[in-house]
């Protein structure tokens, strides 16, 4: 008979929205990897997807915990767990594009066991080093809310030309769209606006120093626009919104098909069209800096916090648009 110390409490993804909190074994990590304590699991709308049809893999991918691995040198350390494994060798990796390795395709939360638990095996080079100043709710943030936002507009800015007009439209007031407006008013970008159904989200984005622009308004043409969203409407708007030599970063996501009608509108302008995906580790650093610059902008997001027995109500709850980012919560046993 398996002793109690062999098991752990986990949520399983049931599909058709259901989750139920199951007791199954405890990993045990392979070479290369430890055993992390999980302390805290964001919630995403990524997940949603697995809501609706199951997960093979224990859900959840926004991970902040312990290192619980006698002898290894990250023992005892807070980590944030970087998503993309990677091999470090690929062309991607030795470029430091380590969110696009070549040899490697897993994604923890989606083709391995993930967060919403009490343990995960980590592979070693996706731990990332918390500094004690960062609290343990903060510490998820630094993953998509931080890291991915920061990377879209990063990004955006190797394409948009010095003398543009630097105004910024945001499509999509979720966790990740006010992340990118934190990122561009850090980034010294002062005429941002944003677009949002949801009337509590944009209130947030304005205190953040963004102003309302109309949900399908063709008002006002922009340089640069980022959209979270996934919407297929919003995307289409964007490729008429965006000036000629502007930038159109697809930062939401969206398995449906989208067809681009290449029109007068789509034809007769250059401008750049990028997909970007999560955040190089070397972003890891300077993401630090712009939580501890804004720490308490970040506190507003995670709007709850709880354990896991309340994660199915909870989950649907921020599946209806009721909470931002809200966290799964461990207390560390003593």
């Amino acid at each position: 008979m398996m002793s109690t110390k062999d098991q752990m409490r986990a949520a399983d993804f049931q599909g058709s929205d259901v989750i139920t909190i199951t007791s199954t074994t405890k990993p045990v990590p392979g070479p290369g990897e430890v055993l992390l304590r999980v302390l805290r699991t964001a919630l995403c709308g990524s997940d949603f997807k697995l809501w609706h049809k199951g997960a093979e893999f224990i859900a959840g991918h926004e991970i902040f915990g312990r290192v619980e691995q006698p002898g290894h040198a990250m023992d005892g350390r807070r980590c944030a767990v970087y998503i993309p494994l990677h091999c470090g060798r690929c062309e991607a990796c030795r470029a430091g594009n380590t969110q696009m390795c070549i040899e490697v395709s897993s994604l923890i939360g989606w083709n391995r066991d993930g967060g919403y638990c009490e343990f995960v095996c980590v592979p070693d080079n996706c731990l990332l080093p918390v500094p004690d100043d960062i609290d343990d709710d903060l510490g998820p943030l630094l993953l998509d809310t931080i890291g991915t936002s920061a990377h879209a507009v990063r990004e955006a800015e190797r394409f948009l030309p010095r003398e543009a007009d630097r105004s910024v439209l945001v499509t999509g007031a979720g966790p990740v769209g006010l992340g990118v407006v934190l990122a561009l008013k850090a980034l010294g970008y002062e005429d941002v606006f944003v677009s949002d159904p949801n009337e509590a989200r944009l209130a947030i984005a304005q205190d953040f120093g963004a102003k309302r622009y109309a949900v399908g308004s063709k008002d006002k043409r922009f340089s640069l626009i980022v959209e979270c969203s996934g919407a297929h409407p919003a995307r289409n708007l964007a490729i008429e919104l965006v000036l000629p030599k502007g930038v159109m970063v697809l930062v939401g996501e969206n398995a449906a098909p989208w067809t681009i009608t290449e029109d007068k509108i789509f034809r007769r302008k250059d401008f750049a069209m990028l997909r970007t995906f999560y955040f190089p580790k070397s972003d890891f650093e300077p993401n630090i800096e712009l939580l501890r610059a804004n720490k308490e902008r970040y506190r507003r997001l995670v709007d709850d916090a709880f354990g896991l027995d309340a994660l199915p109500e909870k989950f649907a709850r921020f599946a209806a648009g009721e909470t931002i980012k809200p966290v799964l919560a461990f207390a560390e046993a003593r």
